[in-house]
């Protein structure tokens, strides 16, 4: 089920942070600049760090903290810092930009994943967007592998200490979870010469999403081949700002492999309210009526090259 568009819950940062190192890259941001936060980043629910209206923030904490902490406050006052404009602004750039990598069956709403009707992704599509991480920002990929970070004075603790803690090579990537998505990982692991990603949705809990995750990832180092060629991903498309947002319910495009994906209508109470329960995720939670019965996934592997970084 690979292909089944579904809640990505905080899997979404990663598309967050991707547009903004790409805006520091191209010198539209700065690492140390200060950006004002506004009232609507304020006042985004848990998981959070407290940002308060009109507060200055530089980038790189407001980076830091939806990494590794998945701050939903830092990730929006980031997203509006990245297109100069409003989350709807973002969700338009972002829309574009995910066309551009290749995340065929992604749609976009807000830059932090709380559940908002429309807003759906597959494991699929993330397992490309940690591919386009890896291979289009090398140099921040640290980001997403520190088990602690230092922002505004504060340390903040990795969401996937789980994992990161458990499995051995293990790097990165991103946790999600709410009531609607369960609990999704986006992952990434090392060994020797070979370098898996691999995502699932769906999650029972922290502890079955990282003990499913390990099979995934044994699958994928044991399915690898020894040697093979390093094949980057294709250009980015560079003009995305004011694509237009798609239609709530759009019809499945066809999948990078040419499946077409089953789309997944969230329920009316996912549809019409921003999930506030991820500040203290319960350790069970009931899988989503909408969902597949197991878990979804997808793996990639590349080769390891890491440069550097200390974003």
């Amino acid at each position: 089920n690979a292909d089944s568009r579904l809640h990505p819950a905080s899997l979404t940062k990663m598309m967050t942070l991707y547009m903004a190192i790409e805006a520091v890259k191209q010198c539209r941001l700065s690492l140390d600049q200060r950006v004002r936060v506004s009232s609507a980043a304020a006042r985004q629910p848990p998981s959070k760090i407290g940002l308060r209206a009109g507060q200055r923030v530089t980038v790189r904490h407001l980076m830091r903290a939806a990494a590794v902490k998945s701050a939903n406050d830092a990730a929006t006052a980031l997203a509006e810092a990245t297109v100069g404009g409003s989350v709807n602004d973002w969700a338009r750039a972002a829309n574009a930009k995910a066309l551009a990598l290749g995340m065929s069956s992604t749609s976009f709403r807000n830059p932090h994943g709380l559940t908002q009707s429309g807003h759906l992704s597959t494991a699929r599509d993330m397992a490309v967007l940690g591919r386009r991480l890896f291979f289009d920002h090398p140099e921040y990929w640290g980001l997403f592998s520190r088990e602690r970070t230092v922002a505004m004075g504060r340390t903040l603790r990795t969401t996937n200490r789980r994992f990161l803690g458990a499995y051995r090579g293990a790097d990165g990537i991103k946790t999600g979870y709410t009531r609607a998505a369960g609990f999704n990982l986006a992952a990434s692991a090392q060994r020797d010469d070979k370098h898996v990603i691999a995502v699932m949705f769906g999650g029972r809990s922290s502890a079955q999403r990282t003990q499913q995750m390990a099979k995934l990832m044994d699958m994928g180092f044991a399915r690898s081949p020894r040697t093979a060629a390093r094949i980057p991903p294709g250009l980015v498309a560079t003009q995305t700002a004011r694509a237009p947002l798609p239609e709530l319910r759009p019809q499945a495009p066809e999948t990078l492999l040419g499946r077409v994906a089953k789309a997944v209508t969230p329920s009316a109470a996912a549809s019409t309210r921003v999930d506030t329960a991820t500040r203290r995720a319960p350790r069970r939670a009931e899988l989503p009526v909408s969902r597949p019965g197991k878990a979804v996934a997808e793996s990639l592997t590349v080769a390891v090259d890491f440069p550097p970084s200390r974003p």
